[in-house]
């Protein structure tokens, strides 16, 4: 009996010990590539980020940790619509928010689904997502749609299946903004093979996810994109908002690019939809 108890214990510490060297094997194999990857190059030398990419992760619903939740009328849709768990895509623990903006967030989420029944409410109240609102940046690259690169020298246009919401990536030149729009300014520039953006003169009125994390007009997004594999691009974006964070900080996560036969970005006009939330106190009188 004993004998027999030695052998298994043996086996099983055998059996783990090759397991575990096995994953760190295979995690030391996935990130070799990615350190010494270079990316396929465009006419003009540069990394070629063309096509159609997508995150996978939970960061629309919150981009901070958060546990599942139940959908907003469970006594209607049971476990539909109810929100995944999610490990978060901030680094370096909780948002940095001033007491004053840790509030209007909290607001922000309870208010998150009331119906406006007029035209401030309309504009202050409520997921700007709900509205069919363009998300802004950062959130536009992690809704759960996915999103085309189209790339030139002189600049890069980035179109998203939400909301059908552009914009124009300027390369070598720096022009001005004409006026604050819900996508805002984007100025690019490469550092090697990474794609860096600065993103400016975005309208205050977006939210970063569903949970009611926000910012106001003096947010500035610093983007990176840079290739690790043929079909991944690792994705940075580091928040200054000094009027709501007490100090910058950054998200982070993979791309993936899609890959299935004829991968297109298909219209997803859902001004329609929101009709009747945004509107439909109008008709009820």
């Amino acid at each position: 009996m004993r004998n027999r108890l030695a052998i298994v214990t043996i086996a099983l510490a055998s059996a783990v010990g090759g397991a575990v060297l096995s994953l760190s094997f295979s995690r030391a194999g996935a990130q070799a590539p990615s350190a010494a990857y270079r990316a396929p190059r465009t006419p003009d030398g540069k990394p070629n980020l063309n096509g159609i990419w997508q995150a996978l992760n939970e960061a629309n619903w919150d981009v901070e940790a958060h546990n599942a939740g139940p959908s907003p009328f469970p006594e209607l849709l049971g476990a539909l619509f109810a929100q995944p768990a999610g490990q978060g895509v901030v680094e370096g623990g909780p948002l940095p928010y001033t007491p004053e903006a840790l509030a209007k967030k909290k607001a922000n989420f309870e208010k998150r689904l009331t119906r406006p029944t007029s035209r401030e409410l309309n504009e202050t109240t409520g997921d700007p997502e709900a509205k069919c609102y363009m998300p802004g940046v950062p959130r536009a690259t992690y809704m759960p749609f996915p999103f085309q690169i189209v790339q030139t020298p002189q600049q890069l246009l980035i179109a998203y299946e939400f909301a059908n919401a552009t914009r124009q990536i300027h390369i070598g030149r720096k022009p001005e903004a004409p006026a604050p729009s819900w996508m805002g300014w984007s100025i690019g520039r490469w550092e090697g093979d990474t794609l860096v953006v600065d993103v400016t003169d975005q309208v205050e009125q977006t939210w970063f996810d569903r949970a009611g994390n926000f910012h106001s007009d003096a947010l500035h997004v610093v983007e990176r994109y840079t290739p690790s594999s043929p079909d991944h691009l690792i994705y940075e974006a580091t928040i200054e908002d000094p009027k709501v964070f007490t100090r910058p900080w950054k998200m982070s996560m993979p791309l993936y690019r899609r890959v299935e036969r004829n991968a297109q970005v298909i219209d997803f006009k859902c001004v329609e939809f929101a009709q009747d939330f945004m509107y439909g106190h109008l008709l009820d009188k």
